[in-house]
Order: structure tokens, then sequence, then C-alpha cells
């Protein structure tokens, strides 16, 4: 008579406990395992303002606009505006291509980035997912974002809570005006118009617009273009010349030409060791 099969047993037979020999072949490999940092890789900055920023030379974006430096990569705002900045999807629309084939259809989104504290930005991408486009859009938006300048209705008591003056922006044909509002009016505009220019930092606002405003994407950068129209003008209380500061790349050059030679020696290193 013979004995029952042990469960060792039993699963060798069946092709079970793969990986569980005596010399532990098969096993989970020792060390890290792949993806373990997926999703926490570190800013490498690519520019010279990148560069200057993740080693904490300029800790505020008003350092850049002082300068008129151009914005290329996100992680720079990011690192500078922090928790700070909030974001909204403020409109998505498939748009359609005819081609040979067929019509291509694609997905067209638009998101708006601020502060609530005098800073803007707005993007608009275009791609073959949502996903893609939404994400396309918030890179554009932050590229974008400029500074907003506030003011006064009246006497200047508290903090500026309106726009400086009279300002137009024109997209399409659409012309959105901004009109200073005084204390407690609120921001009267449009649904969309109101969530910009709230996140813009204004309080009290009056709008007037013409052209065909049911447009959305149009509508906004309208909006954004007045916004932006805010610094174009100089008030008399900010005509006095002030001698500008050093510029950053001009002040920290000794330190991004040896950033530049590391990179080099690095190249030259892989290269010789290939």
């Amino acid at each position: 008579m013979s004995e029952a099969p042990t469960q060792l047993e039993g699963e060798q037979r069946r092709g079970g406990m793969r990986g569980r020999r005596d010399n532990q072949r098969g096993g989970r490999r020792p060390g890290p395992q792949r993806g373990g940092d997926k999703g926490k890789d570190k800013w490498q900055p690519r520019t010279k303002l990148g560069r200057l920023v993740s080693t904490g030379r300029i800790t505020t974006i008003e350092e850049i606009y002082l300068h008129a430096i151009p914005i290329k990569e996100p992680e720079i705002v990011d690192h500078l505006l922090g928790d700070k900045l909030k974001d909204e999807v403020m409109k998505i629309m498939p748009v359609q291509k005819q081609t040979r084939a067929g019509q291509r259809t694609r997905f067209k989104a638009c998101i708006a980035v601020g502060d609530g504290e005098g800073h803007i930005g707005l993007g608009i991408k275009t791609a073959a997912e949502v996903a893609n486009a939404i994400k396309g859009a918030m890179i554009y938006a932050k590229l974008s974002i400029l500074p907003v300048r506030r003011g006064y209705w009246g006497n200047k008591i508290g903090q500026p809570h309106t726009v400086p003056n009279t300002v137009t922006g024109k997209c399409g044909s659409i012309r959105m005006r901004l009109i200073p509002a005084p204390r407690g009016s609120g921001i009267v505009a449009g649904s969309v118009a109101k969530k910009l220019l709230g996140m813009a930092g204004f309080e009290d606002v009056f709008t007037s617009s013409i052209g065909h405003t049911k447009t959305t994407f149009n509508f906004l950068v309208a909006t954004y273009k007045a916004i932006e129209a805010t610094y174009q003008f100089l008030t008399p209380d900010q005509w006095d010349r002030q001698e500008p500061p050093m510029h950053p790349f001009v002040e920290h050059s000794e330190m991004l030409s040896q950033s530049i030679e590391q990179k080099v020696h690095r190249v030259d290193i892989n290269l010789q060791g290939q």
C-alpha cells in the first residue's frame, strides 16, 4: 500500500513552488527593485535660471520679472511659488481635422494657474488623449505665468483690490475691458472670466465685453491679455528712475561657469569609459 504524497511532492508534480529550490534561484533578486523610485525623480535644471533657482541664488519670482528672464522650465515656478499655486481646468473640448483617412479627433484643453496674490498663467494644448492635453496645458500655463498689477479705486486704504486703470484685451472677435471698481463691488463678469480674475488676485472689477463671448477659449485669452496689460502702462507714481540691481547671470557668473565645466568634465569621463 503506497503512502499518500506529501504536500511538497504534490506541489512539485503540479509545477508549483518554482523558485523555492535549495539553491534559491528564481526568487526576488536582492537589492532595490525596479520602479522603486518611480515618481520621485529629483529636478535636474537644464538652464542657467533653473540652476540659480535650485541652488537658492534666486528666491522670489519677482527677481525674474525684474530682469525679464524667460522661464523655460515649469519646475522653476513650482519651486518658487510652491503650494500657493492653484490650477483649474477651464474647458476641454474635442476638435476635428479632415484628412485623407477621414476625420482625426483630438482634445483641446485650457488650464489656468494662479496663487490669488498677483500671479496668473494660462495654457492651451491639443493632444490625441485628454490626459496628455491637460499635462501639456499645465506646462504651458506655468511657463506663461506673469505678474499682475493691482491698484485702488478712490482712496488708497488697505491692500490693492482692483485694476489700477482701465485695460483692454483682444482675441478673435472678443474685446474684454476691465474697469476699476469700488471696494465691495465684487467681480462683475461672466463665470469663466470671474474664475480667471479671482485666481489673479482681484477682488473688485467691472468688466465690459463685446464679440462672440460664447467662444470660451477666445474669451479666456482676451481676459488674460487684459490682465497682462496692467503692467504695460505706468502711472506717474512709477516714473521715478531707479538704478536696477545687477543681473543674476552676471552676479553669479562664476558659479554658472563652474557648473558648465563640471558637466563637460563628466561627459569626457563617460566618453573615455566607453
